[in-house]
């Protein structure tokens, strides 16, 4: 079994159906089995008051009954596309984030750590941020927030896990990401949160999968499930180099992925 659920329509082309059969045609001539849409939250009125950074806001244009609609359409169609969101976690915005989650009939929702406050981590335009802050105070802020991502239980599982190695920028000391790797891994397990394996970071600068080996290996060795992903924001991004995914999850000892529908997971073969 192969998945994409980490899937962008909006950004390229809008919430069209024509333009999601696109996707839906890539993803079986890509092998995969089960794809599933899951646009970023703060495009859509609904979910005004949770990340409030002017970035998002600039962006938050969409009534989220276009994409209801949008999968209504798909279904009537005859298209089997799982629904999903992709929220940002901000900590202290749990309440807002479950009334919104609850409002809608999801299949899973990505729970991601965009932001250290008022600094988009992945954003071109704030990457000098990293050179004027202590590394390790980022990293480490960073992953409290993925922990406390997991604690909320909110989430079928965390997007692009260490993002924050986005541009290449590390701490220097091993001992120090061993143990935070240590921390995250064991609450993921602790709160039955999922993670993806995602291709997306091989697009990136840091040119590498999210999350590195060391972190799988110890997400592995505490029970962490795992589904595959790709961040596609295009079609020609579906299944991106999955075949590298495959072999890491292999090398790491997983053998099984996890299909999500209705937000409950189900361990099927890896394919």
């Amino acid at each position: 079994m192969l998945t994409d659920y980490h899937v962008h329509l909006h950004e390229s082309k809008g919430l069209s159906l024509d333009w999601l059969k696109v996707y839906v045609e890539a993803a079986q001539e890509r092998g995969i089995d089960e794809l599933g849409l899951s646009e970023h939250a703060y495009f859509f009125d609904e979910t005004a008051g949770i990340l409030t950074h002017p970035w998002a806001e600039r962006r938050r244009t969409l009534k989220f009954s276009d994409y209801v609609a949008l999968f209504e359409a798909a279904e009537a169609a005859g298209l089997d596309v799982r629904f999903g969101i992709e929220m940002d976690y901000i900590p202290g915005k749990e309440e807002a984030i479950a009334r919104f989650i609850e409002r809608y009939p999801f299949d899973y929702v990505i729970g991601s750590v965009h932001w250290i406050g008022d600094w988009g981590i992945d954003l071109g335009e704030f990457k000098d941020e990293y050179a004027r802050r202590n590394i390790e105070e980022v990293y480490a802020q960073y992953f409290e927030q993925v922990i406390r991502l997991a604690e909320s239980r909110l989430f079928q599982f965390v997007g692009h896990l260490d993002l924050v190695k986005i541009f290449g920028y590390r701490p220097n000391d091993e001992d120090f990401l061993d143990r935070w790797y240590e921390r995250v891994a064991r609450s993921l397990a602790q709160n039955g949160t999922l993670i993806e394996i995602s291709t997306a970071g091989l697009r990136k600068p840091v040119g590498e999968i999210y999350p590195s080996r060391r972190l799988l290996e110890k997400c592995r060795a505490y029970g962490v499930g795992i589904v595959l992903s790709s961040d596609a924001h295009h079609p020609d991004h579906i299944g991106y180099r999955y075949e590298e995914a495959v072999a890491l999850a292999r090398e790491v000892g997983y053998t099984e992925v996890h299909v999500l529908k209705n937000r409950r997971v189900t361990p099927v073969p890896l394919g």
